[in-house]
């Protein structure tokens, strides 16, 4: 299924938005932040930054110094960059697989990764020469090979029908896969992990950025700038997977290489963003559909407007994980799913009308 252009801003509209998307990422920044159980004015939190950035000297409370620079600032970068890079995997996955419904966490990526991320942390998968991050990749690739796989015998027939019969195949299977994965992730933290253990885990797996440091921020900026700067400069290819590999591959393009080189750069962005914060579902589902509606389908827009989209839509989906219940901060998978649920059915209402 091709995704047909829907809305497209005129050229200098277009570069007047491009020019605000830094305000508007540090906006984010800043009232994710400033926002949670406690407020923190906007001055305070300049201040602090100033003062770690740029050597400043300002008088500022030690307790909410320690608070804005080592837990909200950096829990909202983290947020920006997960948003940013499972935003784009969605991008990829609907380019390529030319289905609207593809995204990592239907597509047994996210739920492969969670499985990944638990084998080596609770069952010691590596005895100790894995990391997290390892794991999880390998968790993802295994499970997005699987569902391709899967998809494959289930559409292997012949005929006029073999196109939409593989694109609902793939979506088949990813849920399949999905529920897989989750069942062998629930079978190990059963098996190996103590009752602490799991319930961390369990909250981990429905998105938990509680835990995030400067350590992950080191992580998460590089996985989220290679998958933004590896989709950028394949967006003209992007463009040509949504009319078919064939079509591709009549442009020129290496459709194999460049097709390996897309999911790979996708499966290892997704991977580095669970094994921090866990499965987060519905943001690479939503976030492009959101965008192709405002800067149309070309990649050339569509992949900076997605990027930034997926940063800020995290970052203000964790402020409401903070505030909605008042002493308890909700798994931001929770935020997401109860924003992304009725999306997804907004999505398929509307397949169903334009068939």
């Amino acid at each position: 299924m091709s995704i047909a252009l829907i809305r497209s801003l005129p050229t200098g509209d277009w570069l007047r938005w491009l020019w605000i998307t830094p305000v508007v990422l540090v906006a984010a920044l800043i009232a994710g932040t400033a926002i949670g159980e406690t407020s923190i004015p906007v001055e305070t939190i300049l201040k602090v930054l100033a003062n770690q950035l740029f050597g400043a000297d300002y008088a500022v409370d030690r307790i909410d110094a320690g608070i804005i620079w080592n837990y909200r600032f950096s829990r909202a970068i983290v947020a920006a960059c997960c948003g940013t890079g499972l935003a784009l995997a969605g991008v990829v996955l609907q380019a390529l697989l030319r289905n609207p419904l593809a995204d990592p966490y239907l597509m047994g990526i996210s739920a492969g990764a969670s499985t990944g991320a638990v084998s080596v942390s609770v069952a010691g998968l590596g005895a100790g020469a894995l990391s997290l991050s390892a794991g999880a990749f390998a968790g993802a690739v295994l499970a997005f090979g699987l569902v391709i796989l899967l998809a494959h015998a289930a559409s292997s027939g012949t005929g006029g029908e073999r196109g939409v019969q593989a694109a609902g195949s793939i979506i088949l299977a990813g849920i399949a896969g999905s529920q897989l994965f989750n069942a062998l992730t629930a079978f190990i933290i059963a098996k190996s992990a103590s009752a602490e253990q799991a319930r961390g885990i369990m909250f981990w797996l429905m998105g938990n950025l509680s835990g995030v440091r400067w350590d992950d921020v080191v992580l998460a900026i590089p996985a989220a700038l290679m998958g933004l700067t590896i989709c950028f400069w394949h967006r003209r290819a992007l463009d040509a997977f949504t009319f078919g590999a064939d079509s591709a591959a009549s442009m020129g393009i290496s459709v194999r290489p460049v097709r390996g080189i897309l999911i790979t750069a996708m499966a290892l962005v997704t991977a580095v963003m669970v094994s921090m914060v866990g499965a987060i579902g519905f943001v690479g589902l939503v976030i492009p559909h959101a965008m192709r509606f405002i800067v149309g389908s070309r990649h050339t827009r569509l992949v900076p407007a997605t990027a930034l989209a997926g940063a800020v839509f995290l970052i203000f989906s964790d402020i409401l994980s903070r505030i909605l219940v008042a002493g308890q901060v909700l798994p931001i998978g929770v935020i997401t799913s109860l924003i992304g649920a009725p999306a997804f059915a907004l999505i398929l209402i509307r397949g169903t009308r334009a068939r």
